[in-house]
């Protein structure tokens, strides 16, 4: 499906479903901006939007294949970008996140976004323009920053969740140290790594080195670009931080585990030490042959002069281990 939106400078006006058959009268001032969105888009539509605006044949073969980075590529008269947008869904089966991609094709005055299926960023951004045209009357950079803004907003509920998953996991670790948190902490490890797999390519395409951008930004909005580019810092430097959480998570479940398996162990140890040398003492006095002080000792007093050695015996070792402390 192809959607038009068209901005002419000198009403003021924003026009919408436009016949792209006139493209060159739209792209004839430099102040108007035509802004052309595709979403469930076949090869036919993509490559007839291709053959209007004069894409590289590369170009729109990066839009019909996945691309698993954000990028921005040079071309003659446009830039292209490559950027993600993300879903989010704890309670789903396979991944908690998934992406949707989202191509961008950048000129003088038009900006043409192709996305396999609606994005909630994109839509907004369309809202805004039609009950105003702010957004459409500082420039296409202007355009594709709030787009990629829109974007960029929608990480943050994601961080601030994952951030909450976290705290909970510190908690259960000492409650309830069981195979599920594992699970959980695994599940954390792959969305995190996924997270930074989309904010670290984006963040790079909107570094400003030495005062200049990889693509062509005006003076009036390159500061709206810094606040673009904190905000990727932030989401950044939150992911790094939550990495090192998880894993500080991860080893601190591990260790209780420890602690409490050699907790076992230690207990069933002493279990065991205690009842050797009884085991041996019951299968001595156990065994179908005279054995010595039977002439001498009644034999009915036998077996409670055998419960009171082992017990002496089990006495004597619960005391040594306490003395040691290893009880």
């Amino acid at each position: 499906m192809i959607k038009t939106y068209f901005y002419r400078d000198e009403e003021k006006k924003i026009l919408h479903d436009i016949d792209l058959g006139r493209i060159e009268d739209y792209l004839s001032s430099p102040d108007d901006l035509l802004w052309v969105d595709l979403f469930h888009c076949d090869d036919l539509e993509l490559n007839y939007i291709g053959k209007v605006f004069d894409f590289h044949p590369l170009a729109i073969e990066d839009c019909l294949q996945l691309s698993p980075r954000a990028k921005v590529d040079k071309y003659d008269k446009y830039y292209f970008f490559v950027f993600h947008a993300l879903h989010y869904d704890e309670e789903s089966e396979d991944e908690e996140i998934t992406t949707s991609e989202l191509d961008v094709f950048l000129g003088k005055n038009y900006i043409v976004t192709i996305h396999k299926r609606p994005l909630a960023a994109v839509g907004k951004i369309v809202k805004q323009c039609l009950s105003q045209s702010r957004l459409m009357d500082r420039g296409p950079d202007y355009l594709l920053y709030s787009i990629v803004d829109a974007i960029v907003d929608d990480y943050f509920p994601i961080a601030e969740r994952l951030g909450e998953r976290i705290d909970d996991l510190e908690d259960e670790i000492y409650i309830n140290p069981a195979e599920e948190v594992t699970d959980e902490i695994l599940a954390l490890k792959r969305t995190i790594l996924l997270l930074r797999k989309v904010v670290l390519p984006q963040r790079r395409i909107f570094a400003s080195v030495g005062g200049r951008y990889s693509f062509d930004v005006s003076p009036d909005n390159q500061p709206f670009y810094m606040d673009l580019a904190d905000h990727m810092e932030r989401i950044a430097d939150t992911t790094d931080t939550y990495r090192d959480l998880v894993n500080n998570v991860l080893d601190s479940f591990f260790s209780l585990t420890s602690n409490r398996t050699n907790e076992v162990i230690r207990v069933l140890t002493i279990i065991s030490t205690i009842m050797l040398p009884l085991t041996f003492i019951t299968g001595l006095f156990g065994m179908n042959v005279p054995l010595p002080l039977e002439g001498t000792i009644e034999f009915k007093y036998m077996f409670w002069v055998i419960v009171a050695a082992t017990a002496l015996l089990s006495w004597s070792m619960l005391r040594f281990f306490r003395k040691n402390k290893w009880i």
